[in-house]
């Protein structure tokens, strides 16, 4: 057996739909949130080419950080911040919406190109990196340590 850390389903025609990472809950204000929630709102935007949401401690309590990775000719904007987080609010809930976009030119992943949630929120709370030898671009957890300190 072998778990790839998504969440999916067989359709009635033996296909299978993955659903998206299922390895990170974030917990704002003691409500459990998954990631894959925002993921599938997030991602439809026709500016995002992939992201990462994970947990930052912030004020005794957990704030959701959204990175994203946009196209080429697109720069995060006021705007752009705004209609990601009405899009959350409405496909979600008030608790999903993130506390912080940053726009990131690449997002770390491990060397079979999964998203590395995890290894960024212990980055990011000074927490080691666990598995950091697995990782193919940990310059890019540097970055978004980096962008959330402006």
């Amino acid at each position: 057996m072998w778990g790839h850390g998504d969440f999916a389903s067989w359709s009635k025609n033996g296909g299978m739909t993955i659903h998206g990472r299922s390895d990170t809950t974030l917990n704002p204000g003691g409500v459990r949130i998954g990631t894959a929630e925002i993921y599938r709102v997030v991602e439809q935007h026709a500016d995002v080419l992939e992201s990462l949401v994970f947990g930052q401690d912030f004020d005794n309590d957990v704030r959701i950080v959204l990175a994203v990775r946009l196209r080429p000719e697109i720069s995060l904007s006021d705007s752009l911040i705004a209609d990601l987080k009405t899009r959350i609010r409405n496909a979600c809930t008030p608790r999903h919406v993130p506390a912080v976009v940053i726009s990131v030119a690449d997002l770390p992943r491990t060397r079979s190109n999964k998203l590395v949630e995890l290894a960024v929120a212990d980055a990011v709370n000074g927490r080691p990196v666990r598995n950091l030898e697995a990782i193919a671009n940990p310059e890019a957890i540097i970055a978004i340590v980096n962008a959330l300190k402006q």
